[in-house]
């Protein structure tokens, strides 16, 4: 079992930076790649950002790729995600989640493990 607890979130204006957190429960944190998700109103949640356990591999959905950048301290139990040059329809809920050996970093459907979000706001 594992628990995440996101953090982070909050309003900004456009062009600004936020970094989100996500606190994970366990002692076998770096045995399993992490990543991060959004949802916006009326949206389905979608892929963000993907890391490792290592951190050696990194993956970014194309809307947020040399803006976003995803890391993580295997010592802190913490997973990162560093938000610049924000925009507007950056605007959702963050979402971290836990991907289990073997399965694809970018696919929903593989993450089992959910925190339950923090919101980012970006205005205009």
């Amino acid at each position: 079992q594992v628990q995440l607890a996101e953090s982070g979130g909050g309003l900004v204006q456009a062009g600004g930076s936020l970094r989100v957190s996500c606190a994970a429960s366990g002692r076998t944190f770096s045995s399993y790649a992490m990543g991060w998700f959004r949802q916006a109103p009326g949206k389905e949640r979608e892929f963000v950002a993907a890391i490792s356990w290592s951190g050696g591999r990194t993956y970014y959905a194309d809307s947020v790729k040399a803006r976003f950048t995803i890391s993580r301290d295997n010592a802190k139990n913490t997973v990162y995600l560093q938000m610049n040059s924000l925009k507007p329809e950056d605007t959702a809920v963050y979402y971290c989640a836990v991907c289990p050996w073997g399965r694809s970093m970018t696919s929903r459907d593989e993450y089992n493990y959910w925190g339950q979000g923090t919101q980012v706001t970006v205005s205009s």
